[in-house]
């Protein structure tokens, strides 16, 4: 363990002395037991998809700032990637923009996007790091905003999608607007905030791109958090969404599990909805060579410690084998 992450744990430790004598024990004896996997993930990346469900109220976003500021004091290095939809969709309503959706995917037309850029890059992606900023003001732990558009960070491409008629059976493009897939992302800036010894910055990333003709599209979060987790070699990568994992055929959580046996869920019709699109991610970032993928339900206190500090983790791994 470094010096610096020794420090950051004295510094955690030296609060137990402003809490009652058993919880005082309580709280040393829970950290002697992370000392193991505080070392695991000492001066390692952790991506965090944070978004939808999971962003919940104010207190729920306050919470999880105070979780990422805990995660950098303890020498892990985190990304926040976040989506919005919620977020947009009201913020459509309000300018009574209508708004589709095909294949789980908003159909973005010129003033969607202006809107969808707005509510990302804009009031979400600012206030989820003005919180990481606040949460970590008495160790100098800052949020930064940034997006997709910023030092060329993600590149994209126009995502084109099609879809079978019922009673022809032919299939046609649909054409989803400004809507992007990601084709490249350069991490030199976020690995810049990373390395630097004079400030501890949390990058906060908004889902949205640039295509080489240099129009601005909207991109899937999940997506966007899997490629720049493969960007960066992550040891990690958090999904957190409003579920506790992935079940299997029984209904049960299924804690772990590989690559083959995660497609096998989608093949065989066991993994459905949302959670096909949050499975593919996952095995694209493990297959883009992040360490492990872990799908959990964010909405729950502390389940990001729960999973990387803890013996028996939240949620469900995805790894290569």
């Amino acid at each position: 363990m470094t010096v610096k992450a020794e420090k950051r744990i004295a510094r955690i430790m030296s609060e137990v002395d402003q809490q009652s004598e058993e919880r005082s024990w309580e709280t040393a004896k829970t950290l002697a037991e992370a000392l193991p996997f505080i070392q695991v993930y000492d001066r390692e990346t952790v991506v965090i998809k944070y978004g939808g469900h999971a962003m919940g109220e104010s207190t729920v976003a306050k919470q999880f700032a105070a979780d990422v500021v805990l995660l950098k004091l303890m020498g892990v290095n985190p990304v926040v990637v976040h989506g919005g939809g919620p977020q947009i969709s009201a913020m459509l309503d309000k300018a009574g923009v209508k708004t589709s959706f095909v294949d789980g995917l908003r159909v973005t037309d010129k003033d969607t996007m202006a809107v969808a850029e707005m509510v990302l890059s804009g009031a979400v992606n600012k206030e989820i790091a003005h919180w990481i900023t606040v949460a970590g003001k008495e160790a100098d732990v800052r949020g930064v905003g940034l997006s997709g558009k910023d030092a060329g960070l993600l590149t994209v491409e126009k995502t084109r999608r099609t879809k079978r008629d019922p009673d022809s059976m032919i299939e046609h493009e649909v054409d989803l607007g400004f809507v992007g897939e990601p084709t490249k992302v350069d991490p030199k800036l976020i690995k810049g905030l990373i390395a630097s010894e004079t400030e501890d910055w949390v990058p906060v990333i908004a889902p949205i791109g640039v295509a080489e003709d240099g129009m601005t599209y909207n991109v899937n979060a999940d997506t966007v958090a899997g490629a720049i987790a493969g960007s960066l070699s992550a040891k990690r990568m958090l999904l957190l969404t409003d579920v506790p994992g992935v079940k299997g055929a029984d209904g049960q959580i299924i804690r772990q599990m590989t690559l083959i046996e995660a497609q096998k869920l989608i093949d065989d019709g066991v993994a459905t909805g949302g959670m096909i699109p949050k499975l593919e991610t996952a095995m694209a970032a493990v297959r883009a060579g992040v360490e492990a993928v872990v799908i959990l339900d964010g909405r729950r206190p502390h389940a990001m410690l729960v999973e990387l500090f803890t013996e028996n983790g939240s949620g469900t791994l995805v790894t290569a084998k």
